[in-house]
């Protein structure tokens, strides 16, 4: 492509100069509206500036890849509400054999949820995680969170799902999705071996160390959950219903026992018996009238007890009667809750296995080469249709500024290359590139790697894809895949080079010093210590493995 005429190459480089600033400085003092704004800045410039017509900033926007991106956001939301991710972190956990063996387990669980739902997504919902079994184990968070993040690039390299960079390859290339992953997973694969292998290297001594002490708080969880199931409502007011039912029993039964009345009244009788003179003189010369008195007296005062001792039994057979019904009334309520607990569950279980295969159901119909941004949209409705509730809350989780900063991307970097500067950069470096040797490849592969941390990999896929391709093609079809996949694997891994080199580095730097578990900073340095030789060594053994 010839050069354009020298105003429009400085305005266009302005323009896009602006858009690379804030995109890999979003917060600079002079500007610092972000990324989503700077790329919007960067297009709107590119219009301004006459570099693009507005119908041909339009045009630059690639739908495909939009709907593509966000079908999978959406899936991944419904997944993450189904506890997809909350598996997988139990999955971590599961017979865990010490720091080492977590380390190895958080790189593979990491790379593969990478890889079927966005690195993005997986660093998002599995920071936290990681940083709570830290806490609870009393373990160094540092090299937990670089195994996260790292694995996270490299698995993300395996599928065209798993970054925004591979979405544009794929779409761009029209690699079949199994192709795709066929193509990469080996390397994938030894990739995170490597990988772990280089953090157990560098942090053995800081795994090893012994930590006796343990997370009081995760103790205090577990006594929580057992008095919750120990001491049931239920069971404490059942029980004490019977306990003061039979207390009351007891002491009605005491006190008609003990009562003074009757006890005095029954001393009275047998005294006046005792006092009765045996001859009929004797009896003459008692007055009749105090006798039948006291007689009276007597017998009104055993007529007062039994009549309160009925009462008594009335009171406590109507309490007894009472709190019968009353249980009688609760047992119904009871059972009806339970009933409708157990629908509940029965209900999220469904809706659960609906949204997993329906998940599947994408992933069998992107193997089977299908148009992967229709099937990435077609499963996000299947799953707010099953969901049968209002998707609001849902749809609002989705990046809406990771769609926007798309579309001033696309328009900027297809400005920047109106003004011919990448063409003749390519021009110079396509007789070092060819990927039919292996110098080539490695020349390629340093120039891929140097402008993903520069000028970040979406926009480095952008410049380099189509003329990577072309030249590639002209030696043969496979070599054109190839060279399709190797921008693929090294703008990916790329990522691990520094803090800088991937949102998912950022997006784990950020959660962790944010955390209120474990606030914890990962700093640029301690980074870039373990994420050169990551980076140069899982990228060599990569590029020898993919086909």
């Amino acid at each position: 492509m010839a050069m354009a005429s020298s105003v429009k190459v400085v305005l266009s480089s302005i323009a896009f100069a602006v858009f690379w600033v804030l995109a890999v400085f979003p917060a600079v003092p002079f500007l610092p509206i972000g990324r989503t704004a700077g790329s919007l800045l960067g297009a709107m410039l590119m219009v301004i500036f006459r570099v693009l017509t507005p119908d041909q900033a339009y045009a630059a926007i690639d739908l495909p890849i939009l709907g593509l991106l966000f079908g999978t956001m959406v899936v991944s939301i419904y997944l993450e509400r189904a506890d997809m991710f909350k598996y997988l972190g139990k999955l971590l956990l599961w017979k865990t054999q010490g720091a080492k063996d977590l380390l190895c387990r958080i790189c593979l669980i990491s790379a593969i949820s990478s890889a079927l739902f966005t690195n993005d997504t997986s660093c998002v919902v599995l920071t936290e995680f990681v940083l709570k079994v830290a806490k609870q184990h009393n373990l160094p968070p540092h090299p937990f969170l670089l195994a996260l993040a790292s694995s996270a690039n490299i698995g993300s390299a395996a599928t065209p799902i798993g970054n925004p960079q591979n979405l544009v390859i794929a779409v761009q290339s029209k690699i079949p999705f199994g192709k795709f992953v066929i193509g990469i997973l080996p390397a994938m694969l030894v990739g995170i071996f490597v990988n772990a292998l280089i953090l157990l290297c560098m942090f053995w001594r800081l795994l090893s160390v012994h930590k006796d002490e343990e997370d009081p708080a995760g103790e205090v969880v577990v006594e929580e959950d057992v008095s919750s199931h120990r001491f049931s409502p239920a069971t404490l007011s059942h029980s004490a219903s019977l306990n003061s039912q039979e207390w009351n029993s007891r002491l009605e039964t005491a006190d008609l026992k003990s009562s003074p009345n009757f006890s005095g009244n029954i001393d009275n009788v047998e005294t006046l018996r005792n006092r009765l003179p045996s001859s009929e003189n004797e009896i003459n010369n008692v007055h009749s009238g105090a006798l039948d008195s006291a007689r009276n007296s007597i017998a009104s005062k055993e007529e007062t007890v039994d009549v309160s001792s009925h009462k008594r039994e009335e009171t406590i057979l109507s309490e007894r009667a009472a709190s019968n019904n009353t249980l009688r009334d609760a047992c119904p309520t009871e059972s009806l809750e339970g009933k409708e607990n157990r629908t509940t569950r029965w209900k999220r279980l469904l809706w659960k296995s609906g949204v997993y295969l329906v998940t599947i159901g994408m992933l069998i119909a992107l193997l089977m080469g299908l148009n992967m941004s229709w099937c990435a949209i077609t499963a996000a409705l299947a799953l707010v249709v099953l969901d049968f509730t209002d998707a609001r809350p849902s749809l609002e989780k989705v990046s809406y500024s990771l769609l926007v900063f798309f579309c001033g991307m696309f328009i900027t970097v297809e400005g920047f290359n109106k003004t011919g500067i990448p063409s003749a950069l390519w021009d110079f470096m396509e007789p070092h590139a060819h990927i039919d040797h292996a110098t080539g490849i490695a020349v390629l592969a340093l120039t891929i790697l140097v402008l993903s941390n520069l000028a970040s990999n979406v926009p480095t896929v952008l410049l380099l894809g189509a003329r990577v391709a072309a030249s590639a093609a002209a030696i043969s079809a496979a070599e054109e895949k190839k060279a399709w996949l190797l921008l693929a694997w090294v703008s990916t891994v790329a990522g691990n080079l520094s803090l800088l080199g991937s949102a998912a580095n950022l997006i784990v730097c950020e959660q962790a010093r944010q955390s209120p578990y474990l606030a914890y900073t990962l700093s640029f340095w301690s980074h870039l210590k373990f994420g050169v030789p990551s980076t140069l060594l899982v990228t060599a053994i990569g590029l020898t493995l993919i086909r």
